[in-house]
């Protein structure tokens, strides 16, 4: 990094920010295995918030690593980079007093860690979005775990990549016991509850 930059103060803090937002500003991280349902709970439930009028954005891995980290293999320094990028952009999200949803299957709890210690307490809620390899198999939407299995995909989360699940995840959502509509009720009640919207 260059010596010759400084931190530039904004005009607006993130508290009148969440003032005027009239929520909390933090990351809910969506942590699963590919299929698991991480996008498809994160996007219904930005549509929830969307709905109530709070102020959300969804970080989707795909769409990402088709701009910002385009660049970035699958690898373990590529993964762990994709994070990385992917907590600083989360972190201006909440300066900006939006809740950001990342849906990334973000395999490593190092990773996760870093994100979760660059931002305050209370901003980085974990969402473990539960589902075993072997459903998330029989899903397989993007035709990604036969490839990985005929090895076409190296690297690959669950089959020939480890994933780690999280220890003590601030949410849990079963998508093997319930539906997307389910997760995203309990999503609001929980968030509800912590008084986070």
């Amino acid at each position: 990094m260059s010596s010759n930059i400084v931190w530039h103060e904004a005009s607006i803090t993130k508290e009148e920010r969440r003032s005027k937002n009239k929520h909390h500003s933090f990351i809910l991280w969506f942590t699963g295995l590919s299929a698991s349902g991480k996008s498809s709970v994160a996007n219904a439930f930005a549509q929830r918030l969307f709905e109530r009028g709070n102020q959300a954005f969804v970080l989707d891995g795909d769409n990402v690593r088709h701009g910002l980290n385009k660049d970035l293999g699958f690898d373990e320094a590529g993964r762990k980079e994709n994070i990385r990028r992917i907590g600083e952009v989360s972190k201006l999200f909440i300066e900006g007093g939006q809740i950001v949803l990342t849906a990334f299957i973000s395999p490593y709890r190092e990773d996760r860690q870093v994100v979760r210690e660059l931002v305050e307490d209370g901003e980085f809620l974990e969402v473990f979005v539960k589902c075993s390899v072997e459903i998330c198999e029989k899903r397989d939407p993007k035709g990604l775990y036969k490839k990985a299995r005929n090895a076409e995909i190296a690297n690959f989360t669950g089959i020939s990549a480890p994933y780690e699940e999280p220890e003590n995840p601030e949410v849990i959502l079963d998508t093997e016991q319930y539906s997307i509509e389910e997760c995203v009720e309990q999503l609001t009640d929980i968030l509800t509850d912590k008084g986070y919207i």
